[in-house]
């Protein structure tokens, strides 16, 4: 029986055992996923031991799309997931819930939507900066002693996690949503902007710019922002550009430590500046 869902993508980053790409190729037969995608991989998928695992997923295995990044394996997904056995730190301790609580939200969105969930290389997991590139971390739980799972493992179990939920058409309080979430291309482009645009009121300084920053996009993607929700967030990021300009141009010798007075904020117009910047016709801030 094949769920009315549109299956996730499989993504596995810097994997380092041919096995365990044969393993995964297996299970996804198994519960009817075809999209496996390897990012960087340090083995061969091609290799006997490799197709000897896969047994009947071989056609999923030399299907298979090799990329050399993370960003080109999950740059037309809307919604993405990454997973790690740790969760500690700034960036990953409010970051995380289990398969069940976030795999749900895969069927609450318009069909067709593009969904993935990555998998880091077997010794390390995947690193902070990988991690920021997904919406939320999925964890499994596990025991003290003995917490570590093999990546085939893993793999299986947040696929029959998401098959199991498919199968039930979980109904969630929230109503699907007919507008689509913007793919993780157009969202990366929203969040640089943002970024250089608090950069440049000085919101985001010093060492600690990473981690708010971090803490931001967590905001954000918690909301999954739809098409116009994003094209407002671009807007938001010209307008934080655009005062910038502004505080350089009226107090050229502004740092760190000197925020505008309400006086000297009397200089800047920001509806009218918008009303110059838009013209009769608008834009789309989407396309910046």
């Amino acid at each position: 029986m094949i769920p009315r869902a549109t299956p996730p993508r499989i993504v596995l980053v810097r994997t380092q055992f041919a096995g365990n790409i044969g393993s995964v190729a297996r299970v996804m037969k198994n519960f009817g996923l075809n999209q496996l995608y390897l990012v960087a991989p340090d083995a061969n998928p091609s290799s006997e031991e490799a197709i000897r695992l896969a047994v009947r997923g071989h056609e999923i295995l030399q299907n298979a799309t090799i990329v050399s990044s993370l960003n080109d394996a999950i740059a037309d997904c809307h919604l993405v997931y990454a997973t790690s056995a740790n969760v500690e730190g700034i960036i990953r301790d409010r970051f995380y819930g289990s398969p069940e609580s976030l795999l749900s939200e895969f069927l609450n969105l318009p069909p067709g939507s593009q969904t993935a969930i990555v998998f880091g290389p077997e010794p390390t997991g995947l690193a902070n900066q990988e991690l920021q590139q997904c919406h939320s971390l999925i964890h499994i739980p596990t025991d003290n002693d003995y917490p570590a799972l093999n990546l085939a493992q893993a793999v299986t179990i947040c696929i029959y996690e998401w098959y199991r939920l498919a199968l039930k058409q979980v109904k969630l309080d929230e109503p699907k949503l007919s507008e689509k979430i913007p793919a993780i291309a157009i969202q990366n482009r929203m969040y640089d902007r943002l970024k250089s645009g608090l950069e440049g009121i000085h919101f985001l300084y010093g060492p600690k710019a990473s981690s708010l920053m971090h803490a931001i996009r967590y905001l954000i993607s918690r909301a999954k922002p739809r098409e116009k929700e994003v094209e407002i967030l671009f807007g938001l990021a010209k307008q934080l550009h655009w005062v910038a300009d502004q505080l350089t141009k009226y107090r050229p010798d502004w740092n760190l430590d000197w925020r505008p007075s309400t006086k000297e904020l009397k200089h800047i117009d920001p509806a009218q500046h918008e009303q110059q910047q838009m013209g009769a016709g608008g834009t789309n801030p989407a396309q910046e």
